[in-house]
């Protein structure tokens, strides 16, 4: 699904963080024809999609913009992630969103290259401020070596074969839009790791651009 409003909210999807988050608010414009251009590209690749022209903006998209685009100036569309369907088919979304590149518009994948939240709420609530999570770093390693080899069929199979791969993502949708921003970068992308840090001891934040 799409987001196609005009002037999409500000959905702030998460819970137990500190009430300044949920004062947020988001304010970029949508844009419903570049949403119809991207149901389109799908849509000739065989991917069922639609729009959704009430939905707003989650945090997923609008956490990264508020940095990158802070007076909320340039119009967003946001793509739903199916964590049902796994790192292949996302891979093969973006593939399918590739045109855009030559059209202006940036693709996103906005997550986390580790996400176990109940270890990262535990080191928040104890106020904890230790060394990272041995797997974290092991997991980091491992699909920075493989995106900068861009070996694809590894990383679409990371699940069977990067370490702690159910402990780094106990659950997949912070994972899954890394595909899509690689698919949609095409075979000869070169990786560029812009930022690395890990937060409360298991939350690993790698930015990585395709160009």
């Amino acid at each position: 699904m799409l987001t196609g409003a005009e002037k999409p909210e500000t959905i702030h999807d998460f819970s137990g963080f500190p009430e300044e988050l949920y004062r947020i608010r988001y304010n970029a414009p949508g844009s419903p024809e570049l949403a119809r251009r991207v149901r389109d590209l799908l849509k000739a690749q065989q991917q069922c999609a639609g729009i959704d022209g009430t939905r707003g903006l989650d945090h997923g998209a609008w956490t990264p913009l508020l940095h990158m685009y802070p007076d909320a100036d340039v119009p967003v569309v946001q793509l739903s992630v199916q964590t049902g369907l796994g790192a292949k088919h996302h891979l093969a979304l973006g593939q399918a969103l590739a045109p855009l590149a030559d059209e202006g518009i940036l693709i996103i994948g906005s997550g986390h290259m580790t996400h176990n939240l109940r270890e990262g709420f535990a080191a928040m609530r104890s106020g904890a401020h230790g060394q990272p999570y041995a797997y974290v770093a092991e997991f980091q390693h491992w699909v920075g070596e493989r995106i900068r080899a861009k070996d694809t069929d590894a990383l679409t199979d990371y699940r069977r074969l990067a370490p702690h791969a159910a402990r780094a993502h106990p659950s997949e949708e912070h994972f899954l839009p890394l595909f899509v921003a690689l698919g949609a970068a095409g075979q000869g992308f070169q990786p560029e790791l812009l930022y690395q840090e890990i937060a409360l001891q298991a939350l690993a934040m790698d930015a990585w651009a395709f160009r």
